[in-house]
C-alpha cells in the first residue's frame, strides 16, 4: 500500500514542484515562455504563488515564493513517510535532498530537451525558450569548451558536471 500512495504523491508533487522550479528559473533569468506553456505554468501555480507573495516578497529580482513553494511541495510529499514511522529529522533531510535532486535533474532534463530539439527540429517554436533556459549554464562552458568539428560539447560537459554535483550531494547526505 505504501508504494502506491508514494507513487501517487510523488507524481503529483514532481509535476507541481517541477513547474514551480521552472517558474522560479524563468523569472530569475528573465525568460518569457511561449504563451501556451506560460498559461499552463501560471494556471498550475498561481493558486500557491500569489498568496505566498504576500508573505514572501520578491527580493533581488527573484520570485522567492515560487522557490519556497517548490520546497513546501517537496516537504509535504516527503512527509508521507511520517505515517510509516520516519522521524521528523529524517523527513527534513529527505525533503532537502529531494529538493536539491529536483533542481539538478531539472537542469539535466532541460539540457536533454535542448539536445533532442537540436537533432529533431531546431526550428521548433519551443527551441529558443529551451535554449534561453540553458544559456546561463552553457555560456561559461562554451568559453572553455569550444565546438569541435561544429559539434557543441558544452552540453555534455554540463551534464557531467551536474551529475558530479549530484554525486557530491548524495555523499553529503550519506547516500553514497
Amino acid at each position: 500500500m505504501y508504494s502506491i500512495v508514494q507513487l501517487i504523491v510523488d507524481a503529483i508533487a514532481t509535476i507541481l514542484g517541477g513547474v514551480l522550479l521552472l517558474r522560479f528559473w524563468m523569472q530569475a533569468i528573465r525568460v518569457r515562455p511561449p504563451s501556451s506553456l506560460g498559461q499552463f505554468i501560471y494556471a498550475l501555480t498561481d493558486w500557491m504563488v500569489l498568496p505566498m507573495r504576500r508573505v514572501i516578497p520578491g527580493v533581488g529580482g527573484y520570485d522567492w515564493a515560487s522557490l519556497v513553494g517548490a520546497f513546501l511541495v517537496v516537504a509535504l510529499a516527503t512527509s508521507v513517510i511520517l505515517f510509516f514511522g520516519a522521524s521528523f529529522e529524517m523527513v527534513a533531510l529527505m525533503a532537502l535532498y529531494t529538493f536539491l535532486t529536483w533542481i539538478l535533474y531539472g537542469f539535466i532534463g532541460s539540457l536533454f530537451i535542448e539536445v533532442i530539439l537540436s537533432w529533431v527540429n531546431p526550428q521548433a517554436p519551443m527551441a529558443p525558450f529551451v535554449q534561453a533556459l540553458n544559456d546561463p549554464l552553457l555560456r561559461p562552458l562554451r568559453k572553455v569548451v569550444p565546438p569541435i568539428g561544429g559539434i557543441d560539447l558544452s552540453v555534455m560537459v554540463a551534464m557531467i558536471l551536474l551529475k558530479i554535483v549530484h554525486i557530491l550531494v548524495q555523499m553529503l547526505f550519506g547516500l553514497r
